[in-house]
């Protein structure tokens, strides 16, 4: 896939199926996002592979993040299922340093940011579909223990990822630039 089609013509899927990616498939993924936007060379971020047994897990931290953040009982309902509408979901800690001046906390979480989106896109340049998640329940203390993240941490995507159970053939979709593009 030439890059500019992948760039254009890239769309969230949230019907995802086997097979995930290998191993070899994820390790150039997260060299995709190691090659992305980093002032000062930090990786402000880390991976959280999940697939197979540990998705089970993931599905009961989200529960606990619900309860705890008391989130209701539609959400409860969504996390229970959360984790069985993809093969393999790779959560995305961005690692702030707020100590360092040079780079503030905000670029930081822009680098993870771009490192996430990169992630996605070498997933699709693979033939894997995905999409980026959150939800109120990324901030549960029991999810975020799991994931490694320190007091400054954020999660900021749960990437599902798996294949499309029929590829559906759409023209890329042209939007139009207008009220977004200004020229000094």
């Amino acid at each position: 896939m030439q890059a500019l089609d992948l760039l254009t013509s890239r769309r969230s899927e949230k019907k995802l199926f086997e097979p995930a990616p290998s191993k070899d498939q994820l390790e150039k993924m997260f060299q995709a996002a190691l090659h992305t936007p980093d002032h000062g060379k930090l990786q402000p971020y880390h991976f959280v592979v999940i697939e197979q047994d540990r998705l089970a897990y993931l599905a009961d931290l989200l529960k606990e993040a619900v309860n705890e953040l008391n989130l209701g009982e539609e959400r409860l309902k969504k996390a229970e299922s959360f984790a069985t509408r993809a093969p393999m979901i790779i959560g995305v800690v961005a690692k702030i340093n707020k100590d360092i001046k040079k780079v503030p906390a905000w670029e930081q979480m822009l680098t993870a940011g771009c490192a996430t989106y990169a992630l996605q896109l070498a997933a699709n340049a693979q033939g894997f579909a995905n999409v980026w998640v959150t939800g109120p329940w990324i901030d549960g203390s029991a999810l975020r223990q799991a994931f490694g993240c320190e007091q400054h941490d954020k999660i900021v995507a749960l990437v599902m990822i798996g294949t499309e159970e029929e590829k559906i053939s759409r023209d890329p979709k042209v939007i139009n630039t207008e009220n977004i593009v200004r020229y000094l």
